[in-house]
């Protein structure tokens, strides 16, 4: 056990809950410990909440509070707490590895002084001698070896009757306590069947110190094998810190100067060469390179920078040098919130997860119950030695149904998943959108820049009233200079590659759904949808059978009036992501129904959707339409998620059962969603989906597994089996059973590690 914490820590988590203060409690031991550390902090005055992670043995606790004031809870719930360090920080992950490996050693050391005591015990009980009390020499060897036996109590044992101790003054049991009194019974009895022999029935003679040395030296084992494999779940986030470099190379006053990435600061410039990490965030300034961005997007081609273009910490430089100029540094980078997202989400809890801990957290005062009962039946009802038997029964319920596997299944599983979709490009912000997610019947998918690239280009302009397309063009860009919609930067775009100057523009209004009006010159501009020139009375004639036509080959067609009068249709073309088409196709393999929602006109929507594979859409869908479209599915009984890009969306996002957000990682705007796609590709929903059903299945196998074994394993140690086939568990192997079990959960979450998604 680690000796309490006195350090007096004067750290605050804001208000806001956006930099949680991290604490690890080592000696929590099962679901129970987390219900009880949880609620002791909740009750700190100014904690907001409190999430422990059980496999990890962390707390993250936001709020406005001191660390010294949840250290203090904590201990008063009967547990040691110490600060720990920002899990984004490699000096905090090699601090907890380094604890770990020392905590896995001293367990190893423990295991072996206990089984090379009870292994010999037991080979000589089976194949060798009595293990009873029958004459003055086996009186004086068993003393001997019951003396040998609370060495190992007190030497490989402590911490679990320590762990009990502390329960027990704070009114609470747990997993400690069940192995303390099992231990502890069968120690206690043989004791006294070696100094009071002629007290005890000749039949009921019998000592089980070989028992308590097994269960310590087994479940010692247990635990030790379960912090070797538990390591492996946190490879994802190893993997990410991993890509930041330790130093940078800066240039400062012409010279440049390696430097620790901590201490750049923002508008610094600093060279890359081939094949070396981006240490910070950045726009090149020169120079020309291609980047491979996989291991934050998932996205396996290297992409293209220069000059304007933005790159990101982490990424790796393949080909040219360049020069950048840092414009997020240290915690602000994308990859430094990414890795916070990661190690959120991994200490979240589903809500099948927050079920289990309830059932633990009754489940050792019923299981206490059931042994103290089995014994009664034992002493009563039983045949001779009863109070052999007993002893025996109730030790057994007592070992056997330690809930640690119970405890484990969600924290291991949800770690794994979590990691497993980081490292393809998907971030999941909490354990309630990894569960929603794996249940989704409906996404609903916003046409621009969702399933097309949201790069919009002109590909016709129709004159109606004559004159020039250079004429049009320029009032038509003049107009649309004052908005940032796609379809107006594309007619501003145009109007610049034709080298078309563009005026200034005046009493500009955008109208939702409909376009946007202004003044340019002496000229007053519509430019829109047909809905805007019915608003204004503009006559449109044969117009709309053009427009209509355009629509038909997935353009979108919008009307341009000057002065009153109908000059021209421009026709804007959004090209459809290549792998539009093939993404859609895996959702609906995976179950999932597809609806496209658009501001667009129908016939143009149409055209789209049918190039997708998408039956149902809804055209000229105001901004606040789209969230009405949501409540209606929802109505419905449907479990919809949807997709956009986390701003214009955000109704909608919000409402949603599960919002996703598709953007490059780069903006902070990855806080709006439950889940965010790094690349732009609708395979990253795919992605989600299955990443999600993958990792609920295994958690439902480690809850099913451990109920099972729970369940199953109470009765049969307490005797039920007895009466019928003559089968009484051994104490050992109900404690080799429970030492395995969560073994075997983490074992079984360690597998997601292998899971990929279905090909792209």
């Amino acid at each position: 056990m680690n000796k309490p914490v006195e350090q007096k820590d004067t750290r605050q988590s804001d208000g806001g809950g956006s930099h949680p203060i991290y604490l690890n409690v080592i000696d929590a031991s099962c679901a129970s410990c987390v219900d009880k550390i949880e609620r002791a902090l909740k009750a700190v005055p100014g904690v907001k909440d409190a999430a422990m992670n059980l496999a990890q043995r962390s707390v993250a606790v936001t709020g406005h509070v001191e660390g010294s004031s949840l250290i203090k809870a904590i201990e008063s719930a009967g547990y040691t707490a110490k600060m720990a360090g920002d899990p984004s920080d490699r000096d905090s992950i090699d601090e907890q590895e380094k604890s770990d490996e020392v905590y896995y050693r001293r367990l190893l050391r423990e295991t072996w002084a206990a089984l090379s005591l009870g292994v010999p015990l037991m080979v000589y009980g089976l194949f060798i001698g009595e293990m009873s009390v029958n004459s003055p020499g086996q009186r004086l060897a068993w003393l001997s070896v019951g003396v040998a036996t609370l060495v190992v109590m007190y030497w490989a044992g402590k911490h679990f009757y320590v762990g009990a101790w502390k329960s027990f003054l704070n009114h609470s049991a747990n997993m400690d306590t069940l192995i303390a009194l099992g231990t502890g019974t069968a120690w206690i009895y043989s004791m006294f069947v070696v100094l009071f022999p002629d007290i005890v029935p000749e039949m009921a003679r019998h000592v089980y110190f070989e028992a308590t040395a097994m269960i310590i030296g087994l479940i010692n084992l247990g635990l030790a094998l379960e912090i070797r494999a538990r390591g492996k779940t946190s490879l994802a986030i190893k993997r990410l810190i991993g890509l930041q470099p330790k130093l940078a190379r800066v240039i400062r006053e012409g010279q440049e100067l390696d430097v620790a990435i901590e201490s750049v600061a923002l508008g610094e410039h600093l060279r890359v060469r081939p094949g070396e990490k981006l240490p910070v965030d950045g726009v090149v300034l020169e120079g020309h390179t291609t980047i491979d961005e996989s291991m934050l997007t998932g996205e396996p081609m290297p992409i293209e920078k220069g000059p304007g273009d933005t790159v990101v910490a982490g990424t790796i430089n393949r080909s040219g040098t360049v020069i950048f100029e840092a414009t997020k540094v240290g915690k602000d980078t994308a990859l430094a919130q990414i890795i916070q997202m990661v190690k959120r989400a991994q200490n979240s809890k589903p809500p099948i997860g927050r079920l289990a801990d309830v059932i633990s957290a009754y489940f050792v005062p019923v299981v206490m119950i059931i042994a103290v009962l089995s014994a009664l039946v034992w002493l009563n009802f039983g045949p001779e030695p009863r109070l052999a038997f007993a002893i025996v029964c109730a030790t057994t319920v007592l070992i056997i149904a330690c809930p640690c596997a119970l405890g484990l299944a969600t924290p291991m599983s949800v770690m794994v998943g979590v990691g497993k979709a980081a490292e393809a490009g998907v971030l999941i912000r909490n354990g309630e959108a990894l569960q929603t997610a794996s249940k989704l019947s409906a996404m609903v998918l916003d046409k621009t820049g969702t399933i097309t690239l949201g790069q919009p280009r002109v590909t016709e302009i129709e004159l109606v009233a004559g004159g020039l397309e250079e004429h049009v063009l320029s009032l038509a860009a003049s107009l649309e200079s004052g908005s940032e919609h796609p379809l107006a930067q594309s007619i501003v775009a145009s109007a610049k590659e034709r080298g078309i100057s563009i005026e200034k523009v005046e009493s500009f209004k955008a109208i939702a759904g409909h376009g946007v009006s202004g003044k340019v010159g002496a000229h007053e501009l519509l430019f829109g949808n047909e809905r805007l020139m019915n608003k204004h009375g503009i006559e449109l004639g044969d117009s709309v059978a053009k427009g209509q036509a355009m629509a038909a080959r997935a353009q979108t067609p919008m009307y341009f009036s000057v002065d009153g009068r109908l000059d021209a249709i421009i026709a804007v073309e959004d090209p459809i992501k290549e792998d539009s088409i093939s993404a859609i196709n895996r959702l609906k393999e995976d179950g999932v129904r597809i609806i496209m929602l658009t501001g667009d006109n129908r016939d143009t929507a149409k055209a789209v959707a049918q190039r997708v594979g998408i039956e149902e859409f809804y055209a000229e869908v105001l901004p606040g339409q789209k969230s009405e479209k949501i409540s209606e599915l929802q109505a419905r009984g449907e479990i919809v998620g949807m997709s956009g890009d986390g701003i214009n969306d955000a109704p909608a996002l919000a409402l949603a059962n599960v919002g996703f957000a598709i953007g490059t990682g780069t903006d902070v705007a990855i806080e709006s969603a439950d889940i965010t796609l790094m690349r732009g590709s609708l395979h990253g929903l795919a992605d989600a989906i299955e990443v999600s059903k993958a990792t609920m299945a295994n958690i439902k196998q480690n809850l099913v597994g451990a109920f099972i074994y729970n369940v199953a394993g109470v009765p049969v140690a307490a005797g039920v089996l007895y009466p019928f086939i003559g089968i009484l568990l051994n104490p050992v192997i109900a404690g080799a059973a429970m030492a395995f079990s969560s073994l075997t959960v983490v074992t079984n979450a360690n597998r997601l590690r292998l899971f990929k998604a279905s090909a792209a």
